[in-house]
């Protein structure tokens, strides 16, 4: 199968990490008994389902990728219905998306990943059945063309309809959704086993660091501080620690003072502005303010530092982010430097929130 290589790169991009970040495996929908039934599932009952212009088509290779891609998460697998299972999983691939109505706006509906009712190439969606729940999670995996039949004729790829689902079996075999489903169903168990798996990928480690750090999985805090050490993971462990609790703080604050690594100080300041707000923590203030126009600080991480201010409104930071403020005016550059503008524009904006707390306070 012929594809343009950048083309395949940036879709393999899209389908393992996400363009944006994924949802939180705890969901506000769920009731308390609902989710002990998600963390306790098993058993995995797969249907898959393959149409294409000729009608209904053999099911088969789809449905060894995906039993096969759960078992890795240590998953019992089935396709048989009348076998016990605790969950079904239904994956529906087509040469030609069915459309199915407007899917609502925002949140999940706005990810890569999400159902889109403007494609209409070969597409799989994947949903779950838990018991005749009817669940909200639904994920769309798409290929690169839209046209089955221009793309197997230029490819010299044979007929259309077997083209297009051996392309869509090729993007499953990349596409993270074991490890979507694992954060849905609450299990950060299996998360953390995949992490000491020799045969796991960077980008597998990424993503399961990602999904830890949504789900605030306290059993995961030690491994997110190990991932710190990792210079291929500190980053996205530093964003993780970010949504975790109050316990990640210590750890952002170190990063943010001794990192030599631009990104990841960049990463801890952005985690700290996320936990001051969430958590209403001020002590988050003062290792921001000691920072912001410290000697040598990589103008990024100036900038995410005079947004991290901004998320907590608090009157110590007023008269520092107007000194960085008045220092910014004095630079004329021409063009302007884009680095400078954005940094302006951070301080900008946290002055207007900090000065209008400090007013009312």
């Amino acid at each position: 199968m012929k594809q343009n290589a950048s083309t395949t790169l940036a879709t393999s991009l899209i389908l393992v990490l996400g363009m944006c970040s994924s949802a939180s495996a705890y969901r506000d929908y769920f009731t308390q008994e609902q989710k002990a039934r998600l963390a306790g599932i098993q058993t995995v009952y797969i249907d898959a389902i393959v149409l294409t212009d000729k009608g209904a088509g053999n099911a088969d290779g789809i449905r060894e990728v995906v039993m096969r891609r759960m078992g890795e998460l240590g998953y019992a697998v089935t396709a048989d219905s009348g076998a016990p299972h605790d969950v079904l999983l239904r994956v529906k691939c087509e040469q030609r998306k069915t459309w199915e109505g407007t899917a609502s706006a925002g949140g999940d509906n706005d990810l890569p990943d999400a159902p889109s009712r403007l494609w209409k190439g070969p597409a799989c969606q994947l949903n779950y059945d838990l018991g005749g729940m009817k669940v909200k999670w639904q994920k769309e995996v798409r290929t690169d063309f839209e046209d089955a039949v221009q793309a197997s004729q230029s490819a010299q790829g044979g007929e259309p309809g077997s083209y297009a689902i051996s392309a869509l079996r090729d993007a499953l075999e990349k596409y993270q959704f074991p490890l979507l489903l694992t954060a849905e169903w609450g299990q950060p168990d299996r998360l953390l086993k995949l992490m000491d798996s020799p045969e796991v990928s960077q980008l597998q480690k990424l993503k399961v660091i990602s999904l830890l750090g949504e789900m605030v999985a306290d059993e995961a805090l030690p491994r997110l501080k190990e991932a710190l050490k990792d210079k291929d993971l500190a980053k996205q462990a530093a964003v993780a620690l970010g949504n975790m609790g109050k316990e990640g703080i210590p750890v952002l604050v170190d990063i943010l003072r001794t990192s030599k690594q631009p990104e990841l100080q960049a990463a801890a300041a952005k985690g700290l502005g996320d936990l001051g707000n969430i958590h209403s923590d001020p002590t988050v203030v003062p290792p921001l303010l000691e920072m912001l126009d410290a000697p040598d600080i990589d103008i990024n991480v100036q900038t995410e530092i005079a947004w991290a201010l901004g998320r907590v409104p608090d009157r110590r930071s007023v008269e520092p982010l107007f000194a960085l403020d008045r220092k910014l005016q004095k630079i004329r550059r021409d063009p302007p430097d884009p680095q400078i503008k954005k940094l302006k524009e951070a301080v900008f904006w946290s002055i207007k929130q900090v000065y209008t707390e400090d007013q009312y306070s």
